[in-house]
């Protein structure tokens, strides 16, 4: 513990700081400038302060109060030791921030045990902020191992539909990318771009729910195959209804609303403009764009510049306009992604 002694006498400074040194273990300093007091206090971070009523550069009122302004020195007790015997003056240095008092001429003893006492309460204090800083850093660990068990079991649950849809995962590391970059380009919160790039993956959770028969066709579904395919939607949301983290929760509306449209032409529930989730709005230009660049039995893939032009040509009917200006704004991002690995199949 380090105690700071501030007096303008010499005489009373020394006899303090012997007593206090007698009294305890603490390291002592000592001053007879309070300017020069703050300044020290400053640099060190004192367990307990003990000040002088009066004195010609700033009497101890004063000193007290610009040390409580500091927020290392909200909660460090103060001594305030005055000759002063006036109800007033007590409730000014109470009103600063004055924890005790000890009168002059002082009894040693009760001087040495007012310090004592305090100095035990500091160091309990300082304990248990100490503790609860260390809960407080073993919580946060505890939550980011959590969290990294809950991303990784989506990305390897998200790369299973995708080879099950015959892809190779690709896919969806390029959606989460891209819709990463667009949410950003939106001015979301680095949190909440976060949340959509770990969310995305999901989009086709409800694929597993679908006939290998309709997902693995190689020609071009049938009107009554298309519809049990976009059922795919209804079965993700119910696969990830209720979610208790904010994680699954973003993930179920991304995958009932990804394939809504600006327009309300979309499915399954026509929803349009604003009343479809921004998050499936951003992931519905990330994964029909990766589409467009994507091989399918039944189409080539199109060229980056093409795809991207499409999502352009499309903005106000399919896309809503603010996602589309954000995409064209990290387009050059975007573009590396595409460039980054061959481009691969993805499901409607």
């Amino acid at each position: 513990m380090r105690v700071l002694i501030v007096d303008d006498s010499r005489s009373s400074l020394a006899m303090i700081g012997t007593l206090v040194e007698a009294a305890t273990s603490a390291d002592v300093d000592t001053t007879t400038r309070p300017s020069e007091a703050l300044r020290l206090s400053q640099a060190t971070q004192y367990d307990l302060v003990l000040v002088d009523h009066v004195m010609p550069e700033m009497d101890g009122v004063e000193f007290t109060t610009a040390l409580r302004v500091r927020p290392s020195y909200q909660l460090v007790p103060i001594i305030m030791v005055t000759s002063d015997m006036d109800r007033n003056t007590r409730i000014e240095a109470i009103r600063a921030g004055a924890t005790d008092f000890v009168n002059k001429p002082f009894d040693p003893t009760e001087l040495q045990a007012r310090v004592a006492n305090l100095l035990s309460l500091r160091a309990a204090q300082v304990e248990l902020a100490d503790r609860a800083t260390w809960l407080a850093r073993e919580v946060e660990l505890a939550t980011a191992h959590l969290l990294a068990r809950e991303e990784e079991i989506i990305w390897r649950l998200a790369r299973a539909i995708e080879y099950r849809d015959g892809d190779t995962g690709e896919h969806v590391s390029r959606v989460a990318q891209i819709s990463q970059l667009i949410a950003s380009g939106m001015g979301l919160s680095s949190e909440r771009c976060r949340m959509i790039y770990l969310a995305a993956p999901l989009h086709d959770i409800g694929k597993i729910g679908i006939a290998d028969a309709i997902l693995g066709k190689p020609g071009k579904l049938t009107p009554e195959e298309f519809a049990t395919m976009r059922e795919h939607v209804t079965i993700g949301a119910r696969i990830l209804e209720n979610g208790s983290s904010e994680l699954i929760r973003t993930a179920e509306l991304i995958a009932q609303s990804h394939h809504e449209r600006w327009d309300g032409t979309g499915y399954p529930d026509k929803l349009s403009g604003n009343d479809i989730p921004v998050e499936a709005r951003i992931v519905a230009i990330a994964d029909v764009f990766d589409a467009l660049c994507s091989e399918r039995p039944y189409k080539a893939a199109w060229p980056v510049d093409k795809a991207y032009a499409e999502v352009l040509a499309s903005s106000g009917s399919h896309f809503d306009p603010a996602c589309v200006e954000a995409f064209q704004d990290k387009w050059r991002e975007i573009e590396a992604i595409m460039g980054a690995a061959p481009a691969a199949a993805v499901g409607f």
